[in-house]
Formats: C-alpha cells, structure tokens, sequence
C-alpha cells in the first residue's frame, strides 16, 4: 500500500460501524489491524505528517526504542500490545472508537514500518449513563463534579499535561474576565477540536481564526467597520453585552458567550449556523455545553448522534504564546 492508499484505509477503518478489526499477522490478538505499507513507503516522519494533517497531533508511545510505562488501555496501549518488546516508535492518534498508530519495529530484517488501527476502550464507558441518571433525579447533579471534570473524563482529556496561560495578560488585553471553566479547558487541551467538531479559540493559537486574543480584536474591529446585520439582533463585543466568540467548526458554525452582567460564569451561550435566525441559547457554562454537545443526542449541535466514543482532536500548543500577550504588539 502507498501512503495515499493507507490514508484511505485508515480513513475506512476509523469510521463508526465499520465491523471488527482481525489481524492476519501470526500471533497479534484480536482488536486490532496492521496495515502493510509498500516498499515505496519507508519514510516514517512522511507518514506521520501526513496523519497528523487529518488527525492533529499524535501521542508519543514509544521512542529509541522504550515504550512510554504509563501507556494504559485509555492512552493507548493497543497499539502497542502487538509488537511487544520489538517495538521502537510509535505515534498515537484517537478517533472515535478507535486508535491509530504509526512507528516502527524490530524485526529479522532490521527495522520496518508499521500502520495499524485498533479499538479504543471508550475512556468513560459509565459517565454519561450514570450522569443521565443524575440528572433525571436532579438537574442540579451536574454541580456535584464539575462539568470540565466531565469532558476530561469523557474524552480521555489528561489534566497533568495542563498548559500554564497568563491569564491576567490575557484578560487585561482582551478587556474582560472570561469564565473560569473555559479557562481550565483551554489549559487542559489547548488548540484544537472535541469529536472534530467544536474548534477551541485558546490563547497562542497559530492562525487568527483560533488565537482568542487575536480573532477577538479582529472581529470587534471587522464588525465595527463592517455594519453587516450577521449578527442582529446582537452586537459585537467590545460592545456592551456584545457576543464574545470561543469556539467555531470547519461547518462554519460559531459560539459565542453574550457578555452580559458583570459575572462571566454566568454568560449564557449563543450559537449559530452560518445562516440568518439560527441562533440557540444556552444557559448554562461553557464546560457544560461542551459536555452536552458530547453525549446529548437532543443538542442542538450534537456529536453524539455520530459517535458513541469522543476525543479531542489535538492541534499541537504554540510555546510562550499563552503567557506572552502581556509583550506583544499589534
């Protein structure tokens, strides 16, 4: 296979209710499936690249030969399960249900590239139930865990590799306070998409269309010298109660809090399709929202009618730019 063909076949492989994966390779258990790239593909950073352009940035398993000893079942481990110690280096993607891999291993030829897809254990396979119930009992359950709790829980999110943003520089450029649990999930995820979908505006984002500081300035200033009617019934922020925009997807919708009252975690959200009177209103916060999209089938936006596992599409994290705009100019 050449690498446009494994591209294609990953892509048929990821895709929800594509059947069981079965490896021919003699001694690979079940749950997974190798791919066997051509003699022509023997450029393992080519084919990572070319996988980290349709899935983001990948986990790092194992390098120089040491696999990473904290890999678990959630992380990625079944990528790894099937080379054993041979394994050299292996870069980890999640999509849905399912993980993808890409390395090389040792073998009686010397070093060779591997391709495989393998399940992914759904890493809150009882959160979303057991939140159903709680909240059927009462709606105020949600308070108990907090909501980012939920969506880290739900995609596999890991706190401990939190990203540190001067939130102060931020906010005094921005002009306003931001809510705190959008705060906590810019740090814990950075750039990039939940299911795909959702894009997260951060602080540091490599393009102006998902730096938060930066696409805010430009669309205040975009709307302020583009009288358009995009937006009515509503304004733009920096105007009073204007919509602050946090998070879009590549279907052109956009998400936005509407800065109204002096309390940031009690902004409600609105949302949109790039069409006129679609807006949606949701009051409760940001974490939550994100949540709902994740595993409520009746939101307005939805994932979950697609995807019963959920992941965050990493973009990667620009260094220094989340603590820098204290620094920066124009």
């Amino acid at each position: 296979m050449d690498e446009q063909e494994i591209l294609a076949a990953v892509h048929r492989l990821t895709w929800p209710g594509t059947g069981d994966l079965d490896c021919e390779e003699e001694g690979h258990p079940a749950g997974h499936l190798c791919l066997t790239p051509s003699d022509g593909v023997n450029e393992l950073l080519s084919l990572q690249r070319a996988l980290g352009g349709r899935y983001g940035q990948p986990r790092n398993l194992a390098m120089g030969g040491y696999a990473d000893p904290t890999v678990t079942a959630t992380t990625g481990l079944p990528l790894l399960t099937p080379f054993g110690d041979r394994i050299v280096e292996m870069r980890a993607w999640p999509y849905a249900g399912r993980w993808i891999g890409c390395g090389t291993v040792r073998s009686g030829e010397g070093v060779r590239l591997v391709v495989l897809v393998a399940e992914r254990e759904d890493p809150a396979a009882d959160l979303a139930e057991d939140l159903a119930e709680d909240l059927a009992e009462d709606p105020a359950a949600g308070q108990v865990t907090s909501w980012v709790d939920r969506v880290v829980a739900v995609t596999g999110g890991d706190p401990a590799r939190a990203r540190t943003v001067d939130w102060a520089a931020v906010e005094a450029r921005v002009g306003t306070a931001l809510p705190g649990d959008y705060k906590r999930l810019a740090e814990i995820f950075g750039r990039g998409a939940f299911d795909g979908f959702l894009r997260l505006h951060v602080p540091g984002g490599a393009f102006v269309s998902d730096d938060f500081v930066r696409h805010t300035e430009w669309l205040g200033e975009w709307a302020r010298t583009h009288p358009s009617g995009l937006w009515d019934p509503y304004e733009v922020y920096p105007a009073p109660g204007g919509l602050l925009e946090w998070a879009n997807s590549e279907q052109a919708h956009q998400f936005y809090w509407l800065t109204e009252g002096p309390d940031p975690d009690r902004w409600p959200i609105l949302a949109k399709e790039d069409v006129p009177d679609s807006w949606k209103r949701f009051d409760g916060t940001t974490a939550e929202f994100v949540y709902r999209l994740l595993t409520d089938k009746q939101h307005p936006f939805s994932t979950a009618r697609y995807f019963d596992t959920h992941w965050f599409e990493s973009h990667g994290w620009i260094e220094g730019r989340g603590d820098d705009y204290e620094r920066m100019g124009e």
